[in-house]
Formats: C-alpha cells, structure tokens, sequence
C-alpha cells in the first residue's frame, strides 16, 4: 500500500508542472500585450489554448492517482 500511496503522490504532482508552465505562458503573453496592444485578441487565443493544454496533463495526472487508489488495492 505504501508504494500505491507514493505512486499517486508522484501522480498528482503533475499539478505543480500545469501550475510553473500556466504563469511561465500567462508572464510571456503580458509581456507580448504590453509591446504590440494591437494584438492582444491573438495573443489572449492562443494563451487560452495553452493554458488549456497545460491543464490537461494536471487532470491526467490526477485522473491517474484516483484510478491508481482505487483499482490496485
């Protein structure tokens, strides 16, 4: 049990990743809005998109911990 329990922990930390990479993109695209204001509706598209991915793997990590807790016991 107590290697499940590591395995999750591990699992779960993919969090921290989603979190570093969401303010690495969202520092880059304000810097990117204060130079050229005039293309702020393309930068602001593609930040969505990005944050989004980057999200994705934090709920796949996550999806994995549960699934990990609850079918290997």
């Amino acid at each position: 049990m107590s290697l499940l329990a590591i395995g999750a922990a591990i699992a779960v930390f993919t969090g921290i990743g989603a979190g570093i990479g969401i303010g690495i993109a969202t520092k880059a695209a304000v810097e990117a809005v204060a130079r050229q204001p005039e293309a702020s509706s393309k930068i602001m598209t593609l930040l969505i998109l990005g944050g989004a991915l980057a999200e994705a793997t934090a709920v796949y990590g996550f999806v994995i911990a549960l699934l990990m807790i609850l079918t290997l016991k």
